[in-house]
Order: structure tokens, then sequence, then C-alpha cells
């Protein structure tokens, strides 16, 4: 017998049940092409219903009423279009803090904790008084990440986009660190004076002609300007290392996330500036990640507090 449409299939009376909604909404979902679809509908039956996917998983015979039925459909439709889960959740989880997203800003991905666990130790005394600046903040997560963990620090977020400045706001408010963290419109660090301690980034870096093997979720919906960086990738490294070498103090330290294979190329890019790599972090997947630069002239000590 053929699979009613999805709208049916939610929708009509009498109302179905959490197991059966389920079942039809892993089977669309799995149709296309999304990975893990049972878990997916899971998450967004709970998205739909107000409640957490373990709560979902406890009431399999819970019927659904008609409007929770269309909710969760125009749900999995999107995400059968391949829009991003954290998009449709609204949220994304970084350094065990929920971060709101939108399509304004970057999905926070695991591989940048990276750059919070190599700044972290970097830092070592958590309650002094550093000033930590992000470039191309978005959401927020790299800085707001570390503020939850230096006590004493305060910190800077640059963004080029009204709205991702928008969405930063908020998360620090939420998680409450608005008054040790400030959000401003610029470009990279042009207009900003020196002296701070840690500086972070994570740029765009992926090469315009890699957008055919990125997955739809990546290239139809995240933020194009965060993501891709001119024919060889290098473009936002090249306009950041001048900044850098200016904005950091004698003795601070700027991490960076690197694109997998990127080392060398970027250590030319910011040893041509004055900067020189102090260390090279790998994310849990064995690729080097973070890169910490240093001011030549403070090397030396820098080095020894980041080794």
């Amino acid at each position: 017998m053929t699979e009613p449409p999805l709208t049916e299939a939610l929708v009509t009376e009498p109302p179905r049940t959490v197991a059966q909604v389920i079942e039809h909404g892993a089977a669309a979902l799995a149709r296309a092409g999304v990975d893990q679809p049972r878990r997916e509908a899971r998450l967004l039956l709970g998205h739909a219903l107000g409640l957490s996917a373990g709560a979902v998983f406890g009431q399999p015979e819970r019927p659904l009423s008609g409007p929770e039925g269309r909710r969760l459909e125009s749900l999995l439709r999107r995400r059968g279009a391949r829009e991003p889960m954290a998009y449709l959740l609204g949220k994304r989880e970084f350094w065990s803090l929920s971060f709101e997203v939108t399509p304004a800003t970057l999905i926070p991905r695991p591989e940048s904790e990276t750059l919070v666990e190599a700044a972290l130790a970097f830092a070592r005394d958590r309650d002094s008084s550093l000033r930590v600046l992000d470039l191309g903040t978005g959401t927020g997560c790299l800085l707001l990440a570390l503020l939850s963990e230096l006590a004493g620090a305060t910190g800077l977020g640059v963004d080029s986009s009204a709205a991702a400045l928008a969405v930063a706001r908020r998360n620090a408010a939420r998680l409450g660190l608005a008054a040790r963290a400030g959000f401003v419109a610029g470009h990279w660090g042009e207009a900003l004076a020196g002296g701070f301690d840690i500086v972070l980034c994570n740029p765009p870096y992926v090469a315009d002609g890699e957008m055919a093997r990125l997955a739809p979720e990546i290239t139809r919906f995240e933020p194009a300007a965060a993501l891709f960086a001119g024919a060889d990738g290098g473009r936002c490294y090249r306009a950041l290392a001048p900044d850098l070498a200016r904005l950091l103090a004698a003795d601070g330290a700027a991490f960076v996330e690197l694109a997998a294979g990127a080392r060398q190329r970027v250590a030319t890019i910011f040893e041509a500036q004055g900067l020189v790599g102090a260390a090279w972090h790998r994310d849990l997947g064995g690729i080097e990640r973070c890169a910490v630069f240093v001011p030549c002239p403070a090397s030396n000590r820098a080095a020894a507090r980041v080794s």
C-alpha cells in the first residue's frame, strides 16, 4: 500500500500517536538523505510539542492534536529540504553552553572548542583581568565560552553583521555575561586600539571551489560570508594578520582556527606581519585546528606560556 502524504499521516483523525509520527517522520527524513533520521524526527517532535527528546521517547502512545501535527509537518519539511537542525531548534550547544543560532550566524562546531581549550591553557590564572577580543564573533560562542571560564576577564566581540551581533548580545545576556562582554560592528580589527591579552578568531577559510563538496545544510543555509574566503581560502587570513600584529599585547597570543592542512600557508601569512607560530593544537579528529601566534619580540615569553 502506498504511504499517505506526510500531511495526511500527521493530521488525519483520529490523531496519530507519537510512535507512529516518529516512524513516518524518520522515513521522510531518510528519503531526503538526512543522517540519523529517527533521532532527528524525535528531536523535531519534541520541539513541536515543547518536550525533551527523552520525554517524547517515554510517551509512545500520546496522540498529537491537529495543530501539533501541523507544527511537526512544517519542521519535517524544512529539515527534509536540508535546513540545519540548529536553525530549526534555534539553538546549538558549544562548550556545554546553549547558544541561540539564527541563519545570520555560522553554526558553532565542536572543532572550534579547540581554540577555547588552547586559550585557557595560555591564561592559566583564571581570575586575572585579561582583555579578550573575538574577531568575527558570530553567535559569540568563542568569546562567551572563554569568559565563562575566566572570572576576571572582559571581552569584546566584533562582527560585520548587525544581525549576528544582535544574536551575540542575546547570548551574552542569557548566559549572565553581558556585564563583561561588549559587541561592536567592524571589519576585523581595523578600528580598534591594541593591548589585548587574548585574541580569538575563526575566520572564513573555505576555498570557493570547495563549495560542491560541502553538505547542502552548509551551502544552502549558512551565511556564505562566514564560510568562503576566495580562490585559495586565504583571503581572510591575509586581511586579519596586519590587525593581529597591532592588537596583541606584548605578551599576548592570538588563537586562530585553521582549515585542514593550512598550517604552513597560514604561518607564512602571519610571519610576514611580525607574528610567529608558538603552538599548534589538534582537534578531536586529529586535525591541526588552532594556531597560536605571538608577537615576535615576545615570542620567547609567550611561547613558554603555551607550550
